[in-house]
């Protein structure tokens, strides 16, 4: 009955977590609420809409188990305060893969891992990311689960150019950082994860971004031919790798996603728009100017409010639902 429950209110609500096509968007599954849905609850709305891409942001033991012999392909990250302890000792994160990773290898369907979220090169944090990220890959190798990718996922901060797309590089700031960890993901078959948020930079620079521009709605109406704010973003970032010798390198949108409210811009008209035109343009398969008809796996950003987010008061809205369950957008998965 339960589950009948959440499949009849999903339906009910406009979600339409249905993907006939690939590549289809994830969604990141923040926890960071005192009012949300159990983990298992959660998992059960996203297995029985067929959702084959989340996201967690550390190894929780009941979503875990909820995704057993549910073939949905999950990121998990290690948690920030696990960090120091994987990179300094190889034993350490021999651990962490052999408690989060080897009991549910079998029937759980890790895709990547990701050793540190939006760390800065001034982050004290800055220093583990590389070694975290040898030693986990080493230790998943030494339980043949080396099919797993091992990488980090940055924010664009680390720009330090960004427009033209064309012109995109590095801050001086970042650019040994972030040479570091391309010289350990391009052997290693690994893509680059970043974070990737039109909102925020529309939000900082009204004058010289069109609201239209950021929500997909404008069409071509700017010098350097872009039809939308998103892919000027990631193809920056594509030529900021470029600049350190990463030609090839993959990008996996880990996040993205609008505020429904809580800041300039932030609505749910504003929200629905661009998640919905997200979705499309992802399920298009168009790629970006830079890399044409190349897909962009994506990741949205949030299944639920999370009440407790910290920092600014939009960080609580990028929920796709209420965290009662009810709904907030009529969004349809399953194409344009």
């Amino acid at each position: 009955m339960l589950f009948m429950f959440f499949l009849g209110l999903l339906l009910s609500i406009g979600l339409e977590f249905i993907a006939a096509q690939s590549p289809e968007p994830g969604i990141c599954y923040g926890v960071n609420g005192n009012n949300l849905p159990s983990k298992k609850e959660t998992i059960d709305i996203f297995k029985s809409n067929g959702i084959t891409k989340i996201r967690i942001y550390f190894p929780d033991a009941e979503a875990l188990e909820a995704l057993r012999g549910s073939n949905i392909e999950l990121t998990v990250d290690v948690a920030k305060e696990s960090l120091q302890a994987i990179s300094s000792d190889p034993n350490a994160a021999k651990g962490w893969v052999n408690t989060n990773i080897v009991p549910y290898s079998q029937d759980v369907r890790f895709k990547y891992i990701t050793v540190g979220n939006e760390i800065h090169p001034g982050d004290v944090e800055a220093q583990y990311i590389l070694s975290g990220m040898q030693n986990i890959h080493d230790a998943l190798a030494s339980s043949n689960l080396g099919q797993i990718k091992v990488s980090t996922s940055i924010d664009l901060s680390l720009l330090g150019n960004s427009y033209p797309p064309s012109d995109g590089a590095f801050s001086e700031a970042a650019t040994a950082y972030m040479q570091q960890i391309v010289n350990f993901l391009v052997p290693n078959g690994s893509p680059l994860l970043a974070n990737i948020y039109p909102y925020f930079a529309y939000a900082s620079d009204q004058v010289n971004i069109p609201l239209e521009y950021a929500l997909f709605t404008q069409q071509g109406n700017n010098a350097v031919g872009y039809q939308n704010l998103f892919d000027a973003m990631l193809d920056s970032t594509y030529a900021a790798l470029e600049k350190i010798g990463a030609n090839n390198l993959q990008i996996v949108v880990s996040e993205s996603g609008w505020p429904s409210s809580g800041g300039v811009g932030a609505s749910i008209q504003n929200g629905g728009a661009y998640y919905q035109n997200l979705i499309n343009h992802v399920k298009s398969g168009t790629g970006t100017p830079k890399r044409p008809n190349q897909p962009i796996e994506t990741y949205l950003f949030a299944m639920w409010d999370e009440n407790l987010k910290p920092g600014a008061e939009t960080e609580r809205h990028f929920g796709l639902l209420h965290a009662d369950k009810s709904r907030k957008y009529e969004l349809h998965f399953h194409g344009n």
